[in-house]
């Protein structure tokens, strides 16, 4: 396994400041491969093991520890049995009730560094969680990038070339377990991998009773990646295939889907005002193998798997990724890291002028002087106007 540097490097120089590691990210998307690799570095530079605990709450030996009162008095104990810091690893920590209350009095109580992971994006959301805000920093783990699964597929001695490994990404996306799955149709990986999101993370934390719903939802939406849309026209193709449902179930059943990060959000931002706009956000898959496993269409829409592949390439580097909206035109993706700003249009490729006005067109009419990019699948180099083009492998590659 690689190491997952983009993460490693937000992550080592928190190491022993009073603050509270939380790891969030979809099911199998590498939390708990990152935390073996942040206990690695803590023996590397001078831990002692001892002084390490690690706790997954996925095992069912540890099915005793769920409960904070139990889970207390156990690393209570164990940072008895050591002298000095207490390294503390407790791997999907929203199986413990009230949780929070355990780790806002270990801060209190011992001395310690804590790393937590969490495969919902509300972790840090419920009342309780006001008992440690302000003590912790948040790092959202995503699954290989294109560069992640070039660097491991050159390491199993898989790579081919860029191009194949590219098409290949396309299909099955980037969870890292299914890279050293030899001689095994990724399919069930993968189908594997949607029912435990949509069972563990969904169904069972929601209490949910329609799971029938959920999956049909669910197969609009992965159907519909990079298209704006609101719940009303959501219920109305539900219906047209047999579905009846609420505007309001549908939001709810949203609301969920996202929580546990299996589709991610862009809100919508207007260039102009300088503001964000309340409807219709997009959504995104987080890995393009589970959308590919439940969509219901079998067309192939590159300009929505290139603009999906964009927007977590960009989130993985650390950017804010809105839609732009000004006047009547949209933006792609309005991207922000720190004072940092840049625009970008991707489309599958640029095949004729109108096709080429249109793209580098939506760019030149912004006014302001920060980056601007058009990223699609086409070789030669397209700038103009001081409007970068890049080749999307290219773009993903070269960092």
């Amino acid at each position: 396994m690689i190491l997952r540097k983009t993460y490693l490097d937000k992550i080592i120089p928190l190491i022993d400041k009073n603050l509270v590691k939380v790891i969030t990210g979809v099911r199998r998307a590498g939390k708990t491969v990152l935390l073996g690799q942040i206990q690695d570095h803590l023996l590397q530079n001078g831990r002692n093991k001892n002084n390490i605990v690690s706790i997954s709450f996925e095992s069912k030996t540890n099915a005793h520890l769920k409960d904070r009162d139990a889970l207390y008095r156990f690393l209570i104990d164990a940072s008895k049995k050591v002298s000095g810091k207490i390294y503390i690893f407790l791997d999907e920590i929203q199986a413990v009730s009230a949780w929070e209350e355990v780790i806002s009095s270990l801060l209190v109580d011992i001395d310690c560094d804590i790393y937590i992971t969490g495969s919902n994006s509300k972790l840090l959301s419920g009342e309780l969680a006001t008992l440690i805000a302000g003590r912790y920093i948040r790092i959202n783990v995503l699954p290989f990038t294109l560069a992640e699964a070039k660097e491991i597929t050159l390491q199993n001695g898989k790579f081919i070339s860029d191009e194949a490994l590219f098409l290949d990404y396309l299909r099955y996306g980037g969870l890292p377990l299914r890279f050293s799955l030899e001689n095994i149709s990724l399919e069930p990986y993968l189908s594997d991998t949607y029912d435990a999101i949509v069972l563990k993370d969904i169904v069972q934390r929601n209490k949910l009773n329609d799971q029938y719903l959920l999956g049909v939802l669910l197969s609009f939406l992965m159907d519909n990646i990079a298209n704006s849309f609101s719940a009303r026209s959501v219920v109305a193709a539900l219906t047209e295939n047999g579905v009846k449902t609420s505007a309001d179930t549908v939001l709810t059943y949203i609301e969920y889907i996202k929580n546990a990060m299996i589709m991610l959000p862009a809100q919508r931002y207007d260039i102009k005002g300088k503001k964000l706009l309340a409807s219709s956000e997009k959504y995104y898959a987080v890995d393009l193998g589970l959308r590919n496993i439940i969509k219901s269409s079998d067309a192939i829409d590159y300009n929505k798997l290139y603009e999906n592949i964009v927007f977590l390439e960009l989130l993985s580097r650390g950017y804010d990724v809105k839609v732009g909206k000004t006047d009547n035109y949209e933006i792609d993706f309005v991207a922000y890291n720190g004072n940092e700003r840049i625009y970008i249009q991707v489309c599958y490729l640029l095949a004729s002028q109108s096709t080429i006005d249109r793209e580098f067109g939506n760019l030149e009419k912004i006014t302001d002087n920060y980056p601007k990019y058009v990223i699609s699948g086409d070789i030669p180099d397209f700038s103009r106007n001081g409007i970068k083009h890049f080749n999307i492998i290219r773009f993903l590659l070269d960092r």
